[in-house]
């Protein structure tokens, strides 16, 4: 028999097969098609649509942690709101109403400066005057202006990423009904008790004249002055050569010494009393002084003082050093310096004592209040001075430095130290000086150094019993309430719980206070006491004035012309002074629960929210990064335990940070960032949705060019594995369908293995373990269908005759996997997976995304198929591995050219490849087995025992139609260069008047 066709060269039968034909295209174009389907979605008021149909539905909602009105977004953005988009849509597709609100934080520092210099330093208009109410007023009316300019900006650059929710019905912070509800808020805490006036050091930015809190802070490289000091012993209850001697201390702030009240020490540390036997006659010391300190740290200071040489006389116990004289008496500074036991004193380093300034770090103050008891007992004042003020000079509390800067208003160095350290020389009391570089505080905006100094700040009490109704009960503190919060939250990962506790144990009272303009006043009127604290008025009629002016009018009603007598009103003829102070923005953002996720007037849609802890199944879940432990997650955990005793989330999930291709933090001077709108332009932005949910969000994630186009292959895969479905599915006609019980095997085994997805996917959705989404469909469709199932079904598909049973079984079968695969990969892809669904199901839903998650799949299951099917393949993985030689060494050139006699020792596999179609399944022409002994040169596996293959040639014609080499090729007289089968099926088209 021939072994060319006898019409090929001149039939053409491609009318005549069920080739995919679909318009779905094979080059996305997301760029411009992307913008068609999110007008496609507000055209059919999907948003709208979804909240119609999950109504009534339990809620599970990913309440938006604001970012910042200020500027375009940032790669960050991106991933932090594609992460919450894919909550949103898959929680909704899992069963829930799931409605996102997107919001906005509007005040803030950031603002204040950018309208500072773009309205006043660039035009050489001088800054307002803030005494001035209606210059205040009109300041914070152009903040607000900016900030909503780029809150408009920023809403059009996420809805193009492709995020679902309330984008007509954002919240700010800005908003008048937000600002009311943070003043009632604060109120709150008025009420409470824990809301207080005090004097405490805070980290201060000179550069920007305001507190900063500790999520504003970052530790940079900084060279500062350091300098060994002596303070003289004036009273010891042990031995008599140490009253005389010194105490040295080490410092990296020398400015810091006009504000030292005391010495701490560690009672784990041993000390020790050494004298000067010899030194260098140009040295500060001199032979015969007599140094107290630690043992662990003597040799390393007296080498730093350039002594020659030295001798340890005995013990000494700090303890029983009853004061010290401070280094710079008889300049003002004549009082007695007790040494204090103190947790923070380690001999790492220094001299084994800490200099203590309670004005100037939290340690010090610490010590200085644990101890004021006992200090006043002994006739010791405990007030701590203001040395330091707002522009970081020194005050008159300073004597002899007044008027000397730490820090100018540009960030640099001041003269104080240099000051201080003459002093100390002048008075000899400077053992040694010297620079240190070492990571120091800087704030986060200015990128300037910043200094701990005494202040009267508003703090919110830790651990002070909050008084609800008046009654407070014993350690019912701020912090006791937050770490009960903590351990009932579920955190993912699990480590965000641990990091956020440690946080909270340690954190000191939350100073909310901001000399700045623009932000939300802390809206109290005080009474000053004679001990220097503040009496907060407590009236339910001012606070409601408060609190109803700034519904209607914004937080600018306290800052107008006569706002303290409007709201004071009968009692404006006493003397309560209205606060100008606003609050710390990170209080606004932690009230947003109140003002968006209790509101039901303005956001009607989260209205009846009903948690687990109120016996409800609504679920509230925060979502941001990990320096949010810090941040916002911190900040709205501690209002909402102030003024519910409770968290106001239920889940908080977290993620890292995003660098470059090689680790590296982005940096526009590096060069190496990635720009969300550059990779929508260039790919699109499902693109940027795949890169997202295929890494490992809970870590740092990288991007880049390479990482990109990895991205971009994956997708091309996915694409082109959604394109065949959807152009096979193209000959599926309704009616043609098959049961699952009458499928041949292979289409069992596929439905099994959608069936085993199906548990994964919707597993990892509601643990949202995306990247694992993601993983196992792409690994699914291309190992498992495309590399096998699809490819041993195109035969079949393409050419069986209209009438196939086997055919219209594997249509089914594709059906109903493209049908899963759309709608699992609907939050990922989310344009994609729409796109695809419009040529899939144009008359069903409008939208994949109005679907839910495929719920009947479980029925698919078959376990003893699986393990058949197991064996099989790996037989085939045999089969394939030969071809695959031959095919290299150019004996084949098709699969179909080939006709494989595979040898099977193993009587199980034996038994097991007998009822299979195994030139079907290796895609060859022919195939055979035998349980024969396998000859010398047989291909094998070493993970396949009992396999081996040779690959003869296959025996017989090319058919014209489908390409196999059969001997029955020729038989049918009628259509001679084609198989039976074939000729079957061009009978059948020509009855369907198809004719070749």
């Amino acid at each position: 028999m021939s072994e060319k066709p006898q019409k090929s060269d001149v039939t053409d039968y491609s009318k005549t097969l069920f080739l995919p034909q679909t318009e779905f295209p094979m080059r996305a174009g997301l760029p411009q098609r992307e913008p068609e389907i999110l007008k496609r979605w507000n055209e059919i008021g999907l948003y709208h649509k979804l909240r119609q149909q999950a109504a009534g539905r339990t809620k599970f909602v990913p309440h938006d942690g604001p970012p910042y009105a200020n500027g375009n977004i940032h790669i960050g953005h991106a991933l932090n709101k594609i992460l919450k988009d894919v909550v949103t849509r898959s929680e909704q597709m899992l069963g829930f109403d799931s409605n996102y609100v997107p919001g906005w934080d509007c005040h803030g520092l950031p603002i204040e400066w950018k309208i500072e210099e773009e309205n006043y330093r660039s035009k050489g208009k001088p800054k307002p005057d803030f005494r001035d109410s209606a210059a205040m007023v009109a300041f914070r009316k152009e903040c607000r202006a900016y900030a909503a300019h780029w809150l408009n900006v920023q809403r059009e650059e996420f809805k193009r990423l492709g995020i679902i929710g309330d984008w007509d019905h954002p919240y700010a912070t800005m908003d008048f009904f937000a600002e009311a509800q943070i003043a009632r808020e604060l109120m709150k805490f008025a009420a409470n008790g824990t809301l207080y006036r005090g004097s405490k050091p805070v980290m201060w930015s000179v550069v920007e004249k305001t507190a900063l809190a500790e999520a504003e802070v970052e530790y940079e490289d900084y060279t500062s002055d350091t300098v060994w000091v002596k303070f003289r012993i004036d009273a010891y209850s042990g031995a008599a050569d140490v009253v005389g001697g010194s105490v040295v201390i080490w410092t990296t702030t020398p400015w810091t010494l006009p504000g030292n009240r005391a010495i701490s020490y560690s009672p784990k540390i041993t000390y020790g009393l050494y004298e000067v036997t010899e030194a260098p006659d140009q040295n500060w010391a001199k032979k015969g002084d007599r140094l107290v300190l630690a043992d662990k740290l003597a040799a390393e200071v007296m080498k730093t003082a350039k002594f020659d040489a030295f001798v340890r006389i005995h013990d000494v116990d700090p303890s029983q050093i009853d004061h010290a004289s401070h280094p710079l008496k008889g300049k003002a500074y004549d009082f007695q310096v007790p040494l204090l036991a103190g947790d923070h004193v380690t001999d790492d380093a220094g001299t084994g004592f800490v200099h203590t300034a309670p004005g100037h770090g939290r340690e010090d103050f610490d010590v200085w209040t644990s101890n004021a008891r006992e200090l006043e007992q002994r006739g010791i004042n405990t007030a701590i001075p203001y040395t330091v003020d707002e522009n970081g000079a020194f005050t008159d509390q300073a004597p002899g430095f007044t008027g000397k800067r730490v820090i100018n208003d540009k960030g640099e160095k001041g003269d104080a130290n240099d000051a201080v350290i003459k002093a100390l020389v002048d008075a000899g009391m400077l053992l040694a000086r010297g620079r240190l570089k070492h990571q120091y505080p800087h704030s986060w905006r200015s990128k300037k150094p910043v200094i701990f100094r005494n202040t009267p700040q508003w703090f919110i009490a830790m651990d002070k019993p909050i008084a609800d109704g008046g009654n407070a009960k014993p350690g019912d503190t701020l912090r006791a309430r937050a770490l009960r919060a903590i351990s009932v939250t579920q955190w993912v990962p699990p480590s965000g719980q641990n990091r956020i506790t440690g946080m909270i144990e340690s954190r000191p009272d939350w100073v909310i206070s901001r000399q700045r303009a623009w932000g939300v006043p802390i809206a109290v009127f005080v009474r000053e006491k004679s001990d220097g604290s503040a009496e907060i008025l407590q009236d339910a009629a001012v606070n409601k004035r408060i609190a109803d002016a700034f519904e209607q009018e914004g937080a600018d009603a306290w800052y107008m012309d006569g706002a303290r007598e409007r709201f004071l009103g009968p009692l404006a003829n006493e003397d309560w002074k209205k606060v100008d102070d606003i609050c710390d923005v990170w209080f606004d953002s932690g009230s947003t629960h109140a003002f968006v996720l209790e509101d039901p007037v303005h956001f009607p849609g989260l209205a009846g929210i009903e948690r687990k802890l109120d016996g409800g199944g609504d679920t509230v879940m925060y979502l941001e990064g990990s320096d949010q432990h810090r941040g916002w997650f911190q900040s709205s955990l501690l209002e909402s335990c102030g003024t519910r005793g409770r968290a106001p989330f239920d889940i908080v999930l977290t993620h890292g940070f995003t660098l470059d291709e090689n680790g590296r933090k982005m940096s526009k001077s590096l060069g190496n960032t990635v720009e969300p709108q550059k990779v929508i332009a260039q790919s699109g932005a499902d693109i940027l949705r795949l890169w997202v949910c295929a890494t490992d969000y809970a870590d740092d994630q990288r991007i880049g060019p390479e990482i990109l186009k990895n991205t971009i292959e994956t997708y091309r895969k996915l694409r082109n594995s959604i394109r065949w479905m959807l152009g096979t599915l193209h000959h599926f006609k309704s009616g043609e369908e098959v049961a699952h019980a009458g499928m041949p095997e292979l289409e069992r085994l596929m439905l099994h293995q959608l069936a085993e997805q199906a548990a994964i996917v919707r597993k990892a959705y509601a643990e949202f373990d995306y990247k694992t989404v993601v993983a196992s469909l792409s690994a699914f469709m291309n190992s498992e269908l495309s590399a096998f199932y699809f490819d041993i079904r195109k035969d079949t598909l393409y050419c069986d005759p209209p009438s196939s049973p086997v055919r219209k079984a594997a249509l089914t079968t594709i059906d109903i996997i493209c049908d899963a695969i759309l709608r699992w990969f609907a939050p990922v892809l989310s344009f994609t997976a729409d796109e695809a669904w419009q040529f899939y199901k144009p008359d069903a839903e409008p939208s994949v995304h109005l679907t839910l998650f495929p719920d009947e799949l479980e029925a698919f299951r078959d376990e003893k198929l699986a393990a058949k099917w197991e064996i099989i393949r790996n037989v085939r993985r045999v089969v394939t591995g030969a071809l695959e030689l031959e095919r290299a060494a150019k004996r084949i050139g098709s699969s179909l050219e080939a006709s494989p006699l595979v040898y099977v020792t193993d009587q199980k596999i034996f038994e097991t490849l007998f009822d299979v179609d195994l030139a079907e399944v290796f895609i060859t022409s022919n195939a055979m087995v035998t349980n024969e002994d396998p000859p010398p040169g047989a291909f094998r596996l070493n993970d396949v025992p009992g396999v081996a293959v040779v690959v003869e040639k296959a025996v017989g014609t090319k058919c014209a139609r489908s390409w196999k080499i059969l001997p029955t090729v020729g038989e049918d007289a009628e259509y001679p260069d084609v198989s039976p089968r074939d000729a079957q099926a061009l009978r059948e088209w020509k009855a369907l008047g198809v004719t070749v």
